[in-house]
Order: structure tokens, then C-alpha cells, then sequence
């Protein structure tokens, strides 16, 4: 298990970042990322960022896990093969049993941003599928920040 992702002063980081390249398979026939895939990569960091502030423990605990109640992404700009992408994910709400967490992607090579995100997440009991009341432990990993930029 990964240790909780800290900033130099032990609090968890507000913000999860992470670069990569565009692969060519994302690519559809209109030369650019396919749609779909900035959905998949916004679950991807959410899970990453996550499990990087130790939340499996969190969910073990709690007998609970997270469910995407709906995402909403607006296109900015194309992305293309081979440009490199940083990938931005950060909570802005934590309620009773939701989180709203938000996503960015910015095209380093020029700055650009290519695409903004939302998801809002359910904290759901494993044993019944129903929503359960997020646990303090939640809030101690999850700091709500506005938008980093």
C-alpha cells in the first residue's frame, strides 16, 4: 500500500497531478481523443488520488465505496497523439454521503486547456448498494479546494 500522499508539511495534498502522453489508440476518426477517454481518465485520477491519500483504508473501515453518481465534461480543445497532457483532479465538496470532485487537462507542449470535468461521487455500503454517511477520515484525506488555477 502507497503511504497518503503529503505535502512537506504532512497535510494531504489538495491536488493530485499527473503527466502522460496521448497513445495513438485514443485517437478517433476525427484525428483527435475520443470523448470517452477523458471520462476514463477522470475515474482513473479520482481512483489514483484516492488510493494516493490512503482511502482503501478508508473504505475497508467504513464497509463502503465510491460510486459515480454522473460526470459532466466540457471540450475545450483538441488533444492529439503524442502530446504530452497534465491531468489535474481536486474535491470541492465533501456533503452527507457525496463528493463533487472536478478534473482539468492541460496541453503542456502550448498550455492550453483542453477540457474541464465533473464528477459527482456516492459513498455507498457494499453490503446494501445504499448510500452511507461519509466518515470524518474522509474529510482528514480529502481536502476541499477551490480550482487551481
Amino acid at each position: 500500500m502507497l503511504p497518503p500522499m503529503t505535502g512537506s508539511d504532512g497535510r494531504p495534498l489538495p491536488v493530485m497531478r499527473k503527466t502522460f502522453t496521448v497513445p495513438g489508440e485514443v485517437i478517433d476518426a476525427n484525428g483527435h481523443v475520443n470523448n470517452v477517454h477523458y471520462v476514463q481518465w477522470m475515474q482513473d485520477l479520482a481512483v489514483e488520488h484516492w488510493n494516493a491519500v490512503g482511502g482503501m483504508e478508508v473504505n475497508a473501515a467504513a464497509g463502503c465505496t465510491w460510486v459515480a453518481h454522473s460526470h459532466h465534461i466540457v471540450y475545450l480543445r483538441p488533444a492529439f497523439a503524442g502530446d504530452t497532457l497534465e491531468a489535474l483532479t481536486w474535491v470541492t465538496s465533501i456533503g452527507r454521503v457525496r463528493s463533487t470532485r472536478r478534473y482539468a487537462f492541460r496541453r503542456l507542449e502550448d498550455g492550453q486547456l483542453l477540457a474541464r470535468g465533473e464528477t459527482e461521487w456516492v459513498f455507498v455500503r457494499i453490503k446494501t448498494g445504499r448510500p452511507g454517511a461519509i466518515p470524518e477520515s474522509v474529510h482528514a484525506r480529502l481536502p476541499v479546494s477551490g480550482d487551481p488555477f
